[in-house]
């Protein structure tokens, strides 16, 4: 899309501008609807920066249910085709569309573990990434403490905004 695209973001109706922004953090449109005042926007990274200002100071519920409403990474929902199509094109650019057998049945022990241990999926922005280096940080995260594994899967959920707000408009 063009940077006129992007300006005409800014002239949008309130409820044009959040449903043109809903899935940018996924299925959490609130983060659209708190920053549709302060608009105009004169760039996409303003916006962004914007956006993430409102995750910064949201309550730490709202925070955890964002962090939640992401998908496994090679999960069921992914097979099932129950992902946003924005999560379908991250995940299949990361390979994880391929996997084999033995690649799947790993990704889900680590989802399940990571869920046991943290209470939320793991969140990567893939972009840039293959199995192999998601399966290494899947393990080095797993070290983690679950405040710094909340604070990395929110800045995580901000990069993975930052690529999709860029395919969107740049």
């Amino acid at each position: 899309m063009t940077g006129s695209t992007f300006d005409a973001l800014n002239d949008q109706s309130d409820n044009e501008f959040v449903d043109t922004l809903k899935d940018v953090f996924e299925h959490s449109p609130w983060v659209g609807e708190r920053v549709v005042d302060q608009r105009p926007f004169k760039s996409v990274r303003g916006l962004h920066s914007a956006m993430l200002g409102q995750l910064v100071m949201a309550s730490q519920r709202e925070q955890l249910d964002l962090i939640r409403a992401h998908p496994d990474l090679a999960g069921k929902a992914a097979l099932a085709g129950k992902l946003t199509d924005a999560s379908t094109s991250e995940q299949s650019g990361a390979g994880l569309d391929t996997l084999t057998d033995e690649e799947f049945e790993r990704f889900h022990s680590l989802n399940d573990g990571y869920k046991s241990r943290f209470g939320f999926p793991f969140i990567l922005a893939v972009k840039g990434h293959d199995k192999h280096s998601i399966l290494a940080a899947f393990e080095t995260r797993l070290t983690n403490d679950e405040d710094d594994e909340r604070t990395e899967a929110l800045k995580q959920i901000g990069e993975i905004a930052r690529f999709r707000l860029e395919a969107m408009f740049l």
